[in-house]
């Protein structure tokens, strides 16, 4: 008996999220903050993890944690907190949860690749608008084609991942009014944009909002959290596994809640960077620079898989988002350091 016998033959089509090997690498793929803890703050953040009952289960929906997150991010009053093992399983859980037999998921394309592989996951049609050229969103068509498909769910990457683009407020606004199903946005990239629908939630009984701390600062410990309506919340939280949250989790979500002015002065660090590594990007002979208010660039170079290439026996680790995107590279905004080791290997690697 193979593999190829009993699984299912949308599952072989697929190809595994690949994650490359990082090691010696100036590591620039993955959209993470590049600066550590400060020395001071990681010794108490070990005092704090060494308390840690790690022979207990977790609490399954811990209360002080939800509380934390919803007093620091602003969730309107009456608005319910989920927490995730990272934003993808909060995309899983509502992709699960909406998942009927023959109803449809929507979003715009390109975007992250988790809407679509979840919709394969739990057999929901998905369908893929199209972007313009240049990346923006064209509401006009989005809202024409979700009138014909009349999608149950409807993701929307504000900004969006991996073109950088946040699209114009107004616009979502009427997708969201139109909308037969739900529309999560997705706002992992917040602390860079300056935009959020997280206050506009009461407004729509159709919205929910979900983020990620990773892009601030804490990839580390995977931990996302859905903004929405109680009787959204309710019945998601009946698809959450158990325990989905660690322990070692909850307890360093919670101190960096409290230290949360250390990883937004990174954020504007990393705002700073993003300004002056644009200009320098868009001085390359031959590359394209979109737009980005995330913290990262897409650029269009002549041969990605060449330059991609080059870069990595420089030891330079971008994104080769060939075939998504034709000749796309998407650049992390690192360090000084890091960015111009980038700028130098990226010269050579375009001669």
């Amino acid at each position: 008996m193979k593999p190829q016998d009993l699984v299912r033959p949308e599952i072989l089509a697929l190809k595994a999220y690949h994650v490359p090997d990082a090691q010696g690498m100036v590591k620039l793929d993955a959209m993470e903050n590049p600066y550590s803890l400060p020395e001071s703050l990681r010794a108490e953040l070990a005092e704090r993890l060494a308390h840690v009952d790690l022979n207990r289960y977790p609490q399954p929906s811990p209360q002080k944690l939800r509380e934390a997150i919803a007093r620091r991010m602003d969730v309107p009053r009456g608005m319910e907190v989920l927490l995730g093992n990272g934003s993808d399983e909060l995309i899983a859980l509502l992709i699960q949860a909406l998942a009927r037999p023959g109803a449809a998921l929507m979003y715009p394309s390109p975007t992250f690749v988790m809407y679509s592989m979840g919709a394969t996951f739990n057999r929901m049609k998905a369908v893929a608008v199209p972007l313009r050229e240049d990346f923006t969103l064209d509401a006009g068509a989005f809202i024409e084609r979700m009138q014909a498909e009349k999608p149950a769910l409807v993701f929307i990457a504000y900004p969006n991942n991996p073109t950088g683009v946040l699209y114009p407020e107004n616009d979502l606004v009427e997708i969201i009014k139109a909308c037969p199903g739900l529309v999560v946005i997705d706002e992992a990239y917040h602390v860079f944009a300056g935009k959020t629908f997280i206050g506009r939630i009461s407004e729509f009984p159709n919205l929910v909002v979900i983020r990620t701390v990773s892009k601030l600062g804490l990839a580390g410990i995977r931990l996302g959290y859905l903004v929405g309506r109680p009787e959204w919340v309710a019945e998601l939280d009946k698809v959450r596994p158990p325990y989905n949250v660690s322990v070692l989790t909850q307890a360093a979500a919670l101190f960096m809640l409290e230290k949360l002015d250390v990883l937004e002065e990174q954020a504007a660090r990393i705002r700073s960077e993003r300004t002056s590594l644009g200009r320098e990007l868009k001085a390359l002979k031959g590359v394209t620079v979109f737009p980005s208010e995330a913290n990262f660039f897409l650029i269009r170079v002549p041969d990605a898989v060449r330059t991609d290439e080059a870069l990595k026996r420089r030891n330079v680790l971008v994104k080769n988002l060939h075939p998504g995107i034709a000749n796309g590279l998407r650049i992390t905004v690192g360090t000084p350091d890091e960015n111009r080791i980038l700028l130098a290997a990226l010269k050579q690697a375009l001669r």
